[in-house]
């Protein structure tokens, strides 16, 4: 007879699933919710709320991004795409035998804290479900809910885009477009572009650092890996910086806007067409924009070009609405939470994935999942209370330091917080042997 679950966790995308791998090695039970009908999140294509379009490859190497217990196949590409890696996901739900603990086509709506445990409620296939549990996991991601840009002057008659929308080059097909943003999506999908439409046009705001895939014949987040783990993140910054310079040449070089910050102080742009597709012609640079005429746009360096489409590469807002607003408190992307996990003030509520990585999400997923599993089964203990706002304050202020007002609380350099978590299991693990 199956335990009936203590935990429910919300998502089934990598996220999720290394949760209920982590809880099922741990002998905790646990069901999980998601929304669409297969395993696997935003790399389904097609799948409710995923970003994912026909183009869409990893921007971290298959070796920085698989799950420790579960290698990618050797004969993959460096850098597989999106088919390939949903159907890593699946096999891996496969593998470790998760789908049995997966409600599929659930959708969360609400989750609330009940005499001091929590109940989940969502809809399914059947109608309303109500599940009473001591703990919750959030698991679901932070990009489904997608930023547009503050107005600017003037109209623009010009078809908009969220880039969450865009699934294919059809799409831009013998048309003026523009694609506003400087992260890996703005690059593919401008790259995209390039082939399929009239003109494109990439306007960036601010600068960016656009790193190729390959640096010295490797996949260039391998040379950081092995860097990071010698040097702290100031020298890493210095010879990287110094790397990409003599291999590519700064972004000015391409007609982009020279960055303001160092690197490694902001997520890093990847892309191996860009520079190739702006130095031909074939995408042409353009500063930020200015306003708006009907279906023509000016620039803040007073240029104007007609356009028919605008792609809004702007990212995404990071909202939880199926919590409480004072769970919440200053918003989901400012809560202290302690190594990026737990919420100090909400037993039994933790988050694995709410974060913005400088590579792969999936092994610290992994970790992030062993500590909240550790923790249910009570292998592993936290610190006290005022300890865990501590670390929580000094992390802030690293991360300040680091990236400025650039969403401080989610920041986390992927060497650095994976090997924190390491040591953080160990202490808690040796916390948890002390008698009370």
């Amino acid at each position: 007879m199956t335990a009936a679950p203590t935990v429910a966790v919300v998502g089934a995308g990598a996220a999720g699933l290394a949760t209920l791998k982590a809880l099922a090695d741990a002998g905790v039970p646990a069901v999980a919710f998601d929304s669409a009908d297969t395993v696997g999140g935003l790399w389904v294509y097609g799948a409710p709320d995923s970003p994912a379009y026909r183009t869409l490859h990893l921007n971290t190497s298959r070796g920085r991004t698989e799950f420790a217990d579960h290698p990618m196949p050797a004969h993959w590409p460096d850098y597989p795409d999106h088919r390939r890696v949903a159907g890593y996901l699946a096999d891996y739900a496969d593998r470790f035998g998760l789908r049995e603990a997966v409600r599929l086509r659930h959708t969360v709506h609400r989750v609330e804290r009940v005499d001091g445990g929590w109940t989940v409620h969502a809809t399914g296939p059947d109608g309303p479900v109500r599940v009473d549990v001591p703990a919750v996991v959030v698991a679901n991601g932070h990009n489904r809910v997608p930023r547009l840009p503050a107005a600017y002057p003037g109209e623009c008659t010009a078809e908009q885009l969220h880039s969450h929308d865009y699934r294919g080059p059809e799409q831009l097909a013998g048309r003026r477009v523009l694609v506003v943003g400087g992260g890996n999506s703005a690059m593919d999908i401008a790259v995209d572009a390039s082939y399929a439409a009239t003109r494109t046009l990439l306007s960036l705001r601010r600068g960016v650092w656009v790193v190729p895939k390959y640096l010295l014949g490797r996949p260039s987040d391998t040379l950081n890996g092995a860097l990071a783990r010698r040097l702290p993140w100031r020298v890493r910054q210095r010879i990287s910086q110094a790397m990409i310079t003599a291999t590519v040449g700064r972004p000015g070089r391409y007609g982009l806007p020279d960055p303001a910050h160092g690197f490694l102080q902001d997520h890093p742009t990847l892309s191996d067409g860009l520079l190739s597709r702006l130095t031909h012609g074939d995408v042409e640079a353009r500063p930020g924009i200015a306003r708006f005429a009907g279906n023509r746009v000016e620039f803040t360096d007073g240029r104007t070009d007609e356009i028919d489409l605008v792609v809004w590469c702007t990212g995404y807002r990071v909202e939880i609405p199926l919590l409480a607003p004072e769970l919440l408190g200053d918003g989901a992307d400012r809560l202290p939470l302690y190594r990026h996990v737990f919420h100090l003030d909400a037993p039994g509520l933790a988050f694995v994935g709410l974060m913005q990585s400088t590579g792969s999400a999936f092994p610290l997923v992994e970790a992030q999942a062993r500590l909240v599993a550790g923790r249910l089964a009570g292998t592993w203990t936290p610190p006290d209370r005022d300890r865990q706002a501590a670390a929580c304050r000094a992390e802030l202020r690293a991360a300040t330091a680091r990236w400025g007002q650039r969403r401080p609380h989610m920041r986390v350099d992927f060497d650095a917080y994976l090997a924190e978590l390491g040591r953080e299991l160990a202490a808690g693990r040796r916390r948890a042997q002390v008698p009370a």
